[in-house]
């Protein structure tokens, strides 16, 4: 643990002129007072660690003690610090990597070139989550993610179904995890077939204890890209029947997944004198239908199933007497 830290202390030096005390005790996460003990041990052991006095004193390392990175341009070390994604990092259990390794990153380069980092800082901020999703990610991520890296073969639990939900157990060969719109998913093998699952529906996983060899040249991104769509669409376990006005088409788009949309309007038959139009739509569930066709207000009605619309009348007449109490 020390060592680890005296590295880092050094490669902060590397990096910038000069720190006090107080700065390296902040970025280092210990007292000012374990920061003079470890000036110390890297100077008796060859370290030139060097002490300005004054107000505007603090350590510097002197006589070129340093590497660099060569032959990056300018442009080359800026799409280097946007590459890092410090968000998807984190809930990967990865976050501490990917500081320290910008921060070698950092120390090595020449001096022309470390403003890249603070360019791209401020021109450039990757928010993946969405807007109104939970931002907290899968409690069995991490886990998932140190089995990828070892290529190890796991047990996982998993709930299945949407109306009626098991609890189902797989053997699998986790090959990767995608982040998609907030939301976590695995790609795994199971026997000669790749599946993809979501990671927020696990309930555990367990190592079995033996190993997997990976595919030679299996492609992660090629596979999501040809299955994703695929995904989407099994996910959609539900229908619906619904008429909708053009303006609940419009405001539909920012609530549903791309293949319900295509679902919808391939099964939409002819607008009426007003626009309206009558067609299937495709749901994750009944439930999720509600949360999300409620949203449209008058510019959606439920025909079918039953059970929806008695449920959407429910809430509609709630709103109704809600409203009529505040006059």
């Amino acid at each position: 643990m020390r060592a680890a830290r005296l590295i880092s202390l050094v490669l902060l030096l590397q990096s910038r002129d000069t720190m006090t005390a107080a700065e390296l005790a902040g970025e280092l996460g210990v007292s000012e007072r374990t920061v003079y003990r470890d000036v110390v041990a890297l100077s008796e052991a060859g370290v030139p660690v060097y002490a300005d006095q004054g107000r505007h004193g603090g350590y510097r390392l002197v006589g070129g003690y340093r590497t660099r990175l060569t032959g990056l341009s300018q442009a080359e070390a800026e799409a280097l610090f946007l590459a890092g994604l410090p968000g998807p990092a984190e809930d990967l259990g990865l976050g501490d990597a990917v500081a320290n390794a910008r921060l070698k990153v950092l120390a090595a380069l020449p001096p022309s070139l470390r403003a890249a980092t603070a360019r791209t800082g401020q021109r450039f901020h990757l928010d993946v989550p969405g807007w109104f999703h939970n931002a907290e990610p899968p409690p069995l991520l991490a886990e998932l993610a140190s089995a990828i890296w070892q290529d190890r073969r796991l047990e996982v639990r998993y709930r299945r179904g949407w109306r009626v939900v098991e609890e189902v157990t797989r053997e699998l060969d986790p090959y990767g995890v995608v982040l998609k719109a907030a939301v976590w998913y695995l790609v795994g093998r199971v026997g000669d077939d790749f599946r993809t699952y979501r990671v927020d529906r696990m309930v555990g996983v367990s190592d079995t204890g033996r190993s997997f060899e990976r595919e030679e040249g299996f492609d992660l991104a090629g596979f999501w890209a040809q299955n994703a769509a695929r995904f989407a669409r099994s996910l959609l376990a539900d229908e619906v029947v619904v008429r909708i006005s053009p303006a609940g088409r419009t405001a539909l788009v920012r609530v549903a997944e791309p293949p319900a949309l295509e679902a919808a309007d391939a099964a939409a038959g002819e607008p009426d004198e007003h626009g309206w139009v009558t067609t299937r739509l495709p749901v994750e569930s009944l439930a999720v239908a509600y949360d999300v066709l409620l949203t449209l207000g008058p510019e959606i009605e439920v025909l079918e199933p039953r059970e929806l619309r008695d449920r959407m009348a429910e809430a509609a007449a709630a709103m109704r007497r809600l409203y009529a109490d505040s006059r």
